[in-house]
């Protein structure tokens, strides 16, 4: 596999998008579709894509179809029906997961694509859209050896792989990163509003959770929209983070795992989803806190 394999990227949101313009600069030829036509053909003249009408129509001209969608229903219906992933299958072309899914789901996926003749390749990523920028991703592969070996070079693109069991355990394993990842952000936007209604500089504040055995690389990467929100683009919109909040859970009840804190933070991001923002970045839930402070000193 070289800069000559054609490459599918199903789906043009954050991550997806970022994915076009880091195999586009590798040389890969690339094909798009998104759901909506307009951000897939702004990407395709900001990079030379090409757009798909259907992802049927992108899966049938590429070697390795990437899918980086939403949530579990969006990837059923792009691999489902008559113009589906599936349906444009060639014998041997190799279809990477990259979404955020039930790992039930991606079972039921991996079926219909070997089914059609194709390869799978269970795949979420862990990182942020500058982690795709930098090819600095956890890439989470799920899947027999010799398929991911078949799309490495193409990962190799995109981070570090890590090959982390048969079918089903990439997306598992994703579940259990952003477990940790939701954590650490409450812990963060709590700590810090805390320490800056108390009185303390955020400034210091920051420099302090970073010096110490919480200096995590999250909290270099996220210090900047921590301390001037007004500026945070969306790296990870709560209501996806909401979303995996779910899946976290699910999995939990399906392994008899008792979970209080993912379930204090799911809570927690249902409130701020009820307070409307769902279209921000997962930052935001410091501001949130600040909007709740601010609600009970008045009452």
């Amino acid at each position: 596999m070289s800069e000559s394999t054609r490459v599918a990227i199903i789906g043009t949101g954050h991550m997806g998008g970022a994915m076009v313009v880091r195999l586009r600069a590798a040389g890969y030829p690339v094909t798009i579709w998104n759901r909506t036509r307009e951000r897939a053909d702004d990407i395709a003249a900001r990079t030379g894509a090409t757009v798909a009408g259907t992802p049927r129509e992108a899966a049938g001209t590429s070697d390795v179809v990437l899918v980086a969608l939403a949530n579990d229903a969006a990837d059923l219906g792009a691999h489902e029906g008559r113009d589906g992933i599936v349906a444009g299958l060639r014998r041997g072309t190799a279809v990477v997961d990259t979404s955020t899914i039930d790992p039930r789901t991606t079972l039921r996926l991996a079926e219909m694509v070997r089914g059609a003749g194709g390869v799978h390749v269970d795949c979420p990523v862990s990182g942020s859209v500058s982690s795709v920028e930098a090819g600095t991703l956890a890439v989470l592969a799920g899947g027999e050896a010799v398929d991911i070996d078949q799309v490495r070079p193409v990962l190799d693109h995109l981070g570090k792989v890590f090959h982390i069991g048969p079918t089903g355990t990439g997306a598992t394993m994703k579940v259990a990163i952003n477990t940790l990842l939701i954590a650490i952000n409450q812990g963060l936007s709590e700590a810090y509003v805390l320490a800056e209604a108390a009185g303390i500089d955020p400034a210091t504040a920051y420099d302090v959770f970073l010096a110490g055995a919480t200096g995590a690389p999250y909290l270099k990467y996220k210090r900047n929209v921590f301390e001037h929100p007004e500026n945070a683009e969306v790296a990870f919109s709560l209501d996806l983070v909401h979303k995996d909040a779910g899946l976290v859970l699910a999995l939990a009840e399906r392994t008899g795992v008792p979970v209080p804190q993912a379930q204090a933070n799911k809570a927690a991001l249902a409130a701020a989803l009820d307070d409307g923002y769902a279209d921000r970045d997962i930052s935001a839930i410091a501001t949130h806190l600040r909007e709740l402070r601010t609600r009970s000193s008045r009452g």
